[in-house]
């Protein structure tokens, strides 16, 4: 039973977006596509721990779910549009070429992120449909009721239906115009996969983040200049090398300053400084560089540093101040808070944090960052009460076990 219910879980988070993926491929209609994977999901939670696991649990999925979204249109055959519908699931005709790149997925990122769409609404379809996150998990994420992520989910389907938005790779002169905004979802899809913000999840969906990594290679296969696409490749990559030195065996979350430098991934370190040598390079040569780039340079010189007292905090806080002018953002200016903390002292740093309590008194690392900060300062109490801010705020149960460790040290 319990292997069942373990395959059913790996299976959601590997296959749902391919599932998705392929339906919508196959039926052009979003709500089908995510009705008839979700009943073949819970078809196998039926079934499964009965019968047993089959031998390609993905082929099986897929293959109910195309059953189930077969039945659904015969069901609703009686309006003509279904009939035209269901023409389709029987016509044998091989598809037209859909882009530049075969990749059902990518396909579906471009019409979740389609500049019809709000830049939120568009971060929250991929989540759901790309991502396979739950409407529950998606609000918490974006801090709104459940209610209104499931109209707000909602309303972008029936306008994607309505303006017959297409399911496909845009061509290659309409890519640049449309590519920020599949680079922003992208990096909410890994984020969410870094550090998952529902508290009953696993505290690291790496099939989050292989996802947005392979989807972004793809991105770069199709804009093999576009410094933004290489530079959140790297960040990415740079990122995800940390993966496993990121949560103890005991389920806590290991802070940068405490991780196993050695469990570092190697390999996917030499691609990302490799990323960002090539965009240094470019900047040298007068190319402006862009967020993610940035982000990356920054993630470079952490992961250069073989000891966290190695790290080059000058070059960090330099590198914060150039993004601090193109993204002036209170989250930037939180992390930027970090670097100041390390090159000029924590009460230096504590006076820039304390000026972003306005924006910031909903988001857990705001007092995280702020209970570490008077901690160092010797201000016990008030960094107690910081902490206990935090832990109340915290996503996910990884993060609430290290700020209770780091509270419960307190004096």
């Amino acid at each position: 039973m319990s292997d069942a219910c373990d395959a059913i879980t790996r299976a959601h988070h590997e296959e749902w977006a391919r599932v998705v993926a392929a339906l919508t491929r196959r039926f052009g209609d979003l709500d089908i596509a995510e009705d008839a994977a979700a009943e073949a999901f819970a078809t196998a939670v039926e079934r499964w721990p009965a019968d047993g696991v089959p031998p390609n649990p993905g082929a099986w999925l897929t293959t109910t779910a195309n059953h189930k979204a077969i039945d659904r249109i015969r069901r609703e055959n009686k309006r003509d549009d279904k009939h035209k519908e269901a023409r389709v699931v029987h016509d044998d005709d091989p598809p037209e070429p859909l882009g530049a790149i075969d990749d059902d997925r990518l396909r579906l990122i471009f019409t979740c992120c389609h500049p019809a769409l709000a830049m939120e609404t568009r971060a929250a379809l991929t989540l759901r449909m790309v991502g396979g996150l739950t409407v529950p998990e998606i609000s918490r994420a974006f801090l709104v009721t459940e209610s209104a992520m499931g109209r707000r989910i909602t309303r972008a389907k029936d306008k994607i239906k309505a303006a017959r938005i297409p399911y496909r790779v845009p061509s290659a002169d309409d890519l640049p115009a449309r590519v920020s905004g599949v680079l922003a979802v992208l990096f909410l899809v890994f984020n969410e996969g870094y550090l998952t913000t529902g508290p009953d999840a696993d505290p690291i969906r790496d099939d989050l983040t292989a996802e947005a990594i392979r989807l972004t290679r793809l991105i770069r296969d199709l804009l093999p200049d576009d410094g933004e696409v290489a530079g959140l490749l790297a960040l990415m990559l740079l990122t995800e090398a940390r993966r496993t030195a990121r949560v103890s065996a005991s389920g806590e979350l290991v802070a940068l300053d405490e991780q196993d430098r050695g469990a570092w991934d190697a390999a996917l370190i030499a691609e990302g400084h490799r990323l960002v040598r090539e965009r240094l390079a470019a900047a040298a040569a007068g190319v402006a560089p862009g967020r993610y780039q940035i982000l990356a340079a920054i993630n470079a010189v952490h992961t250069s540093a073989r000891d966290m007292r190695d790290t080059d905090w000058s070059q960090i806080l330099a590198l914060y101040d150039q993004l601090v002018r193109i993204d002036p953002s209170p989250i930037i200016a939180l992390n930027r808070a970090v670097a100041v903390a390390e090159f000029d002292g924590p009460e230096v740093a504590l006076a820039t944090v304390d000026r972003l309590e306005g924006t910031l008194a909903g988001y857990h690392a705001y007092h995280a960052t702020r209970a570490d900060l008077l901690r160092r300062l010797g201000r016990s109490e008030q960094s107690r009460a910081a902490y206990d801010k935090a832990i109340d705020l915290a996503g996910n149960t990884a993060e609430t076990a290290y700020l209770t460790r780091r509270r419960d040290q307190l004096r």
